[in-house]
């Protein structure tokens, strides 16, 4: 059979999949009824998905990449641009595509079962053949792709063949800021069923008013292989708050599933069969074949029952619910299961602000990609829960799944570990973003790609927010999944960037948030001011993390505490993607775009994490950690030297119980006492004064710092007990200078007649600067471009005038541009007791408030180059 032959199906923007069941929220993980098929597999690489396999076949590892494994065709690295001329949907002649192959045995005691093959994901067209006979389609790189292969796969040994075909017309709503790459990501399996089986299960469990007693919506599809469900099938569910189950039998449903008689149907048995079916009678097909945006539920089970004094769940208190549902035949017997764990808890939009559980909670996000360095894009579980682990001991409370559904797992553990989700869909148009996105040809795909997302996620309470995509435009496509969305799921908002791009004031559709990429501060301040803002203002983007950068992270931090509508936002990103690339000498490196000999590519700007490949913290981390720590230490310099100082909760729930303290107290850098710091019984938001035990007010000069650390008191599912969330520092004394006197006390300052400041310990006179070198976000966003056209690191500069007096003297220079733009300097010397003060002031000229820096460069003598720090550290 060849559903492929006249179809092209990786050439039909229309078709989104062929033979696919509905995407559900269950998982099939009963080892007793899966066979998992993960492992080595045969595997040939064909330079075009119509090429037949030859008799050289080599090995593979499923889930694997061939673009990390050593085949003829490497990782490639774009950001904007395709990898290939054209448009869409036409892509290369030459395009790489694999060929796996495995035989299954599918047991005896399966026979008469519903057999299905799981396939977690496959880039970018996935096609599936069972003994030479093509059963099925499927296009989203981040989604898993289930057949029925019942009719085809009979107990006994089979041929699995899964066909994966790089580049296709999808990959142009997959032109994500990351590698392409070619291959199958995530687990295979084979699962049975009974003829009779639970095909989906929806459970919303939200908050009621009082926030303490929870609303749990259940509902449960029965789908059977008949077409109707035989009398006598009991549904069971297993709740919180009830020592009994729920009963009740399927009631017949008007929703549609598959097709039960008439011509879709004949197609639909065909296909199954294995006859062949011509192009225009698979075109006639799609809507027949293609089932991913309703459950094939023949019979529905529905509950709204009320669980009293429930516990929310939340980021910090991740408390979670088993439920269990149960589908028993007319005996009694137990013929399927579904177990999950809900979290109840309650999204909404009041006003300006996204309440979770009824509190205003600032959103401490970032955005992570599915990345390993070694395998690309196959990611365990333990290399995920590694990322959330990292993620909550650096302060981070949320992450969006940038751009495209994660792995499952990810979920479950975002759900257990405690971290909000914004869930995002497999789009991103980002070439063709203003097209795209009205074109009627990819209409089935946007709906699906975000239809299947819901469908998949909907149970998990981690996920606050549903996103329609990244970088494609607005149009007739997103408006169109969004109403979909909205109908199927109310309990959340939506959220897209596109939507509000040009106009963050708008009525919305589309987005319920306003979600700005990478704006000014002064623009989202005054945006919050503007007495226009209609949406809760979370930046999707911001913080751009590549190369020596972050530097406004607190700046920004400052104002959305202290601004009342801006409530957070996800740093851009997580990782940096360097791949590890062995080179011909046997050392290997972080590869980035260019590396694989990948053209067109966009170089190392892959390379935008706050952690190494390796998963390091860069600096930037620590500065996050301590912007957003749970417990805050402050205080005036008098009451500190008193032992007296303020202690703040900035938690949205928890209280302090869970921590402990430490002050320590330094003279000079030297610690002269310390000890345990006993924190205050206090409420989230709420702040005390206390005094420490023991204290005595220091006799000691100099440099007299009182410094408290906060430390997790006792293990926590993301960090061993003595984890650091956050210090706090108080100057009590302040040191004199303390230098050797070179000059009479009183004397002039040691200023020539050129304006140059002459001093035994100075190589040079201190000189203006205005340049620094440019850093990576320096050249892509232009302005490395424009400073070096300005000539800010070779300024001409001319001595206006010296003028001398009683106290000193006032040198003033002119520093000019390359467009002849002039710059004032004025520096003031005066004489103190041990030498001699400067104060610069510089006047910078409308359309240079982008300078690099303003800064003196002061060069000494030799002799002075080691430092002591006492101060703040040793982080950022």
């Amino acid at each position: 059979m060849t559903l492929t032959a006249g179809l092209r199906p990786w050439l039909q923007p229309e078709l989104s999949g062929v033979g696919r069941l509905p995407m559900s929220t269950l998982r099939h993980d009963d080892p007793a009824r899966r066979i998992e098929l993960d492992g080595r597999w045969r595997f040939q690489l064909l330079r075009s998905p119509a090429a037949a396999p030859g008799d050289d076949w080599g090995e593979i590892d499923v889930p694997g990449l061939w673009t990390m494994a050593g085949f003829d065709d490497q990782p490639h690295y774009t950001n904007v641009q395709m990898p290939f001329p054209g448009f869409p949907p036409a892509v290369p002649d030459d395009n790489p595509t694999g060929i796996y192959e495995r035989d299954v045995e599918v047991p005896e005691a399966w026979r008469g079962r519903r057999v299905v093959l799981h396939v977690g994901a496959a880039e970018s067209v996935l096609i599936v053949s069972i003994d030479g006979l093509e059963i099925g389609i499927s296009k989203d790189s981040h989604l898993a792709a289930e057949f029925d292969i019942s009719a085809v796969a009979p107990p006994g040994r089979h041929l699995l063949t899964l066909r994966v075909v790089k580049w296709s017309d999808a990959t142009y709503i997959e032109d994500q800021d990351q590698w392409w790459h070619g291959g199958i990501t995530r687990s295979v399996f084979l699962y049975e069923t009974g003829p009779v089986y639970l095909a989906d299960v929806r459970a919303t469990a939200g908050l009621a008013d009082d926030l303490g007693t929870g609303t749990l919506a259940l509902s449960v599809d029965v789908a059977t292989v008949e077409g109707r469900t035989p009398p006598g099938y009991v549904v069971e569910a297993t709740v919180p708050g009830r020592s009994e189950p729920l009963t009740a039998s399927p009631e017949p449903t008007d929703r549609p599933g598959w097709p039960t008689g008439g011509p879709d149907r004949d197609l639909l048995d065909r296909h199954i069969l294995g006859e062949a079916l011509s192009p225009g009678e698979a075109a006639d097909a799609w809507p027949a074949l293609d089932h991913s945006l309703e459950p094939p539920a023949e019979g529905e089970v529905s509950w709204r029952v009320s669980v009293r004094d429930v516990r929310a769940w939340s980021a910090e208190q991740p408390v979670l619910y088993p439920v269990t549902v149960v589908l028993r035949d007319p005996s009694g017997a137990e013929v399927d299961r579904a177990e999950l764990r809900i979290g109840f808890r309650r999204v909404e939009i009041r006003g300006l602000d996204l309440l979770i559980n009824g509190r205003r909670v600032l959103i401490h996000g970032v955005n992570r990609h599915d990345f390993d360095r070694v395998t690309g894009r196959v990611v365990s579980r333990e290399t995920m829960r590694a990322d959330l682990v990292v993620m909550k001991q650096f302060g981070f409370n949320a992450v969006r799944t940038s751009h495209y559904p994660n792995d499952p797992a990810l979920l479950d553990l975002a759900d257990e570990l405690g971290l909000y989700v914004i869930d995002e869909a497999d789009i991103e148009s980002h070439a063709f973003q203003s097209t795209l996105c009205d074109d009627p040809r990819y209409l089935g795909q946007w709906v699906a790609r975000v239809s299947r997302m819901v469908q998949r996620d909907r149970n998990h309470p981690s996920v606050i927010a549903w996103s329609l995509g990244n970088e494609s435009g607005s149009g007739a496509n997103h408006e169109a999944a969004a109403a979909w969305v909205r109908r199927a799921d109310p309990s959340r908002p939506l959220h897209y960037e596109g939507a509000i791009r040009f106009d963050w004031t708008s009525d919305q559709d589309v987005s319920d948030l306003t979600c700005p990429m990478y704006p000014s501060i002064d623009a989202i301040v005054a945006h919050a001011r503007s007495g226009k803002q209609r949406h809760p203002l979370i930046l999707c983007e911001y913080s751009h993390a590549m190369g020596n950068s972050n530097g406004t992270l607190a700046d920004y931090w400052d104002a959305i505490e202290s601004t009342p509508g801006l409530q957070g936002g996800f740093i851009w990103e997580f990782w940096d993607h360097g791949l590890v690339q062995t080179l011909p000498d046997g050392t290997t490196r972080a590869a980035y775009g260019g590396d694989f000999g990948d053209e067109p590519n966009d170089g190392n700007f892959v390379l935008d994490g706050m952690v190494w490949p390796d998963r390091r913290p860069k600096p930037a981390m620590f500065e996050h950690r301590q912007i957003a720590a749970p417990v805050r230490f402050s205080g005036t310099p008098d009451g500190a030297a008193a032992g007296r100082l303020t202690v703040t909760n900035r938690q949205d729930w928890r209280d302090l119980s869970w921590l402990r303290a430490e002050w320590q107290l330094t003279a000079d850098g030297d610690r002269v006492a310390g000890g345990d710091l006993p924190l205050p019984d206090l409420g989230a938001g709420s702040s005390a004064e206390i005094a420490i035990p023991g204290w005595s007010r220091p006799t000691t000069d100099g440099e007299v710092l009182l410094t408290i650390v906060a430390r997790t008191a006792a293990d926590e599912p993301w960090s061993r007990a003595g984890h650091d969330v956050g210090w706090g520092q108080i100057v009590i004394g302040e040191a004199p200078i303390g230098l050797p006197s070179v000059a009479p006390s009183g004397s002039a300052p040691p200023v020539d007649d050129a304006g140059r400041i002459l001093h035994p310990w100075l190589a040079a006179s201190p000189e203006l600067s205005l340049w620094r070198a440019p850093t990576d976000n320096d050249r892509i966003g232009g302005m490395a471009g424009r400073w070096a056209a300005l000539g800010l690191d070779r300024l001409a500069c001319r001595v206006v005038g010296v003028e001398r007096d009683a106290d000193g003297a006032t040198v003033t220079t002119e520093l000019t541009t390359n467009d002849g733009t002039v710059i004032r300097h004025e520096r003031r010397i005066t004489s103190i007791r041990e030498g001699f003060t400067v104060h610069e002031r510089v006047v910078v000229p409308d359309g240079l408030d982008d300078l690099p820096r303003i800064g003196v460069v002061l060069e000494t003598v030799a002799g002075f180059e080691n430092a002591t720090w006492w101060g703040r550290g040793p982080h950022e």
